[in-house]
C-alpha cells in the first residue's frame, strides 16, 4: 500500500481534504487529489479546476525557492 500526506485545507469558504502521495509507483512526480467534504464544496470543485489545481501546488506542494545569495 502507498503512503500519503493527508491535509485539510480550505479554499473559498470550502473544505477539502487533501491527498498527497509523494512517491506513486510508476511516476516520477508528485500525485495528489482532492475529496470535497460536502455538495458545494464539489460543485465549486468542477467549476473551478484550474485555479484549484493552481493554489494546491503553489501552498501546498512545492517549496519557495531558496536565494543562494549567503
Amino acid at each position: 500500500m502507498t503512503n500519503y500526506i493527508e491535509k485539510d485545507i480550505k479554499i473559498a469558504k470550502h473544505y477539502f481534504i487533501l491527498k498527497i502521495y509523494p512517491a506513486l509507483e510508476g511516476t516520477e512526480d508528485i500525485c495528489w487529489e482532492i475529496f470535497p467534504s460536502n455538495y458545494s464544496a464539489s460543485l465549486y470543485a468542477f467549476s473551478n479546476k484550474q485555479r484549484i489545481k493552481n493554489i494546491i501546488e503553489k501552498k501546498y506542494l512545492f517549496e519557495p525557492k531558496k536565494d543562494k545569495t549567503l
